[in-house]
């Protein structure tokens, strides 16, 4: 039952599927929030109160905002694989660096268009502190991403991808602590207080036009 004290924020999630993904979806339902995951194959997750599923393409401005219509705020895992290309699309590992900045590109048009200001975009942003990096094509593609949001009338913040282990699924983060084996127990731990680390970012609106990065 939800609080009715408990103000409910409506997430757009690109990068459901991924391990941080599961996290994230867990977190903010376990606040009684709502999630809406943006994926190819709309059965691809189990249904759950307060979770939806919707179509999308993550390259398109036009899909993009017919994705994130009617969401308070949008999160975007830029190297999860699988982030929804449009049905059209063959099955993908990850978004190249030039697709990446398309991707925001088109976050940032069809954000605007469907009024939907708050972004968290997580990705390897922990370029953009090593100097020795200077140059060097990963640094280049961060700096691009950088450079469009700041140019963009988004609310935004980049947080940097934490380390993490392929093939946790929703029902891992629903499990109570210390209940999964030692080998699961300490990445679903750590990357529940990624997730958490983010929804408290929304809360408190904190690190706003910031690049954050979660020690846990």
């Amino acid at each position: 039952m939800k609080n009715a004290e408990t103000p409910v924020v409506k997430l757009v999630l690109y990068g459901a599927m991924s391990s941080l993904g599961s996290a994230l979806m867990a977190e903010f339902l376990r606040r009684q929030h709502e999630v809406i995951a943006i994926l190819d194959d709309l059965t691809a997750l189990e249904p759950l109160p307060g979770l939806r599923t919707k179509c999308g393409d993550l390259l398109n401005a036009t899909r993009v905002r017919q994705s994130v219509a009617g969401g308070d705020v949008v999160v975007c895992l830029l190297d999860a694989p699988g982030l929804p290309m449009g049905q059209e699309q063959p099955e993908n590992l990850g978004l190249e660096s030039r697709e990446q900045l398309q991707a925001v590109e088109a976050l940032i048009a069809g954000m605007g268009e469907a009024g939907v200001r708050r972004l968290f975009l997580v990705g390897h942003f922990e370029v953009l502190d090593q100097p020795e990096m200077e140059g060097r094509e990963p640094r280049r593609s961060a700096e691009a991403i950088l450079g469009a949001l700041q140019g963009s009338p988004l609310r935004w913040t980049l947080v940097n991808a934490p380390h993490s282990v392929p093939g946790l699924t929703l029902e891992h983060f629903r499990e109570p602590a210390g209940s999964l084996p030692s080998k699961l127990d300490e990445p679903v731990q750590r990357l529940t207080r990624v997730a958490a680390g983010i929804a408290d970012e929304l809360r408190l609106n904190l690190h706003v036009s910031e690049h954050v990065n979660f020690v846990c």
